[in-house]
């Protein structure tokens, strides 16, 4: 009996330790890895994230959401519900008012030292990319930073984001080790 009962006791730990990361894992936090360059410059190919699954997205945050059955992206909220979003001159306008994307400015400045003189986003509204002056109710306007390399809400593929497709929010990456940052 006495060695039941200290088995019993690593039993009881071990079971609840588990039991904890399986809620922390579904509920609350959950690792991802970047997969691609659409983030770019802001996120690289293979930097792991933790997401947290706490909260509604906001304007601006990088999010993760399933794309389809087998793959989940991560795009930045560029509109929601009720926004009126258009790209004009590679200025972003929400609801008329211009709107500054610091994210982007490694790419602007790239763009202006080279002879290229385009823009790091192509003019656009919502009418000519969903059909509708606004950002459907329970959907998320996306798009990921690397404009000219990105499947995003612009993409008829992919479009508007329903909110049941969120996992959560991302902004801390912790691997590799030497690239430890908090993302804006």
């Amino acid at each position: 009996m006495k060695g039941f009962n200290e088995v019993w006791e690593w039993i009881k730990p071990l079971s609840i330790a588990i039991i904890l990361v399986i809620i922390i894992r579904n509920f609350i936090f959950a690792p991802i890895v970047v997969d691609g360059d659409s983030m770019m410059p802001t996120l690289h190919d293979r930097e792991r994230m933790v997401v947290s699954k706490i909260g509604e997205p906001e304007r601006f945050d990088i999010v993760v959401f399933h794309a389809t059955e087998e793959k989940d992206y991560i795009k930045r909220v560029i509109g929601l519900p009720g926004d009126r979003i258009e790209y004009k001159d590679d200025v972003l306008y929400i609801n008329g008012k211009a709107q500054e994307e610091p994210y982007l400015q490694t790419y602007k400045e790239q763009l202006q030292e080279t002879a290229f003189e385009g823009q790091l986003t192509e003019d656009f509204s919502l009418m000519e990319i969903i059909g509708q002056d606004t950002v459907p109710e329970g959907t998320l306007f996306v798009m990921g930073d690397n404009r000219s390399n990105s499947i995003d809400s612009r993409n008829p593929s992919l479009g508007v984001v329903p909110m049941e497709e969120m996992i959560g929010k991302t902004n801390l990456v912790y691997w590799p080790l030497n690239d430890i940052k908090v993302v804006e």
